[in-house]
């Protein structure tokens, strides 16, 4: 009967007892955290929708912006208004890029054929951002793209927004 206490682990045994049955090696190495020592985490609430708003970097604008003008290819012509390239660059946005950089006193200048190259339009795109749209919202500065320096204004240029932002979704 004690035998089976002993193996219920019911029984206390007396010290000399204990010593006769070490305790299990683990077969896993032991690691002692001291508890006390580790603070826990704040819990945070995050308002999911202003997060998301404020998460979304321009670099995101600027692919829906390609997605939506070309499909993202950098061989992309419209001979009717003659837009080339990912983004749709037409000549009057090189000068305006090349105005801007003369302004800043910067020495680069964009040609009409540097449209064709995605690396150098995301710069005009970016040159071109920054100087007229520091602090516009991502609508206003689509609008804008698509319809010139009032675009934001133009109802025209809703259905843009609208498709851009379909595309900045997915």
């Amino acid at each position: 009967m004690k035998h089976l206490v002993l193996t219920l682990g019911l029984l206390a045994l007396p010290k000399s007892e204990k010593s006769l049955h070490p305790p299990p090696t683990p077969l896993t190495p032991y690691i002692q955290t001291n508890i006390q020592a580790e603070k826990p985490k704040p819990i945070i609430k995050v308002n999911k929708q202003l997060l998301a708003s404020k998460t979304k970097p321009n670099k995101s604008l600027i692919d829906a912006l390609i997605l939506v003008e070309s499909s993202g290819r950098e061989n992309a012509y419209n001979k009717k208004e003659d837009a080339v390239g990912c983004l749709q660059i037409r000549p009057i946005m090189v000068r305006e890029v090349n105005r801007i950089l003369r302004k800043q006193n910067i020495e680069q200048r964009f040609t009409k054929k540097d449209r064709w190259d995605c690396g150098k339009s995301k710069e005009m795109f970016y040159i071109w951002r920054d100087y007229h749209h520091l602090n516009s919202s991502d609508e206003v500065i689509a609008r804008c793209w698509n319809g010139g320096p009032r675009g934001y204004k133009k109802q025209s240029t809703e259905h843009y927004w609208y498709k851009v932002q379909l595309q900045w979704e997915n």
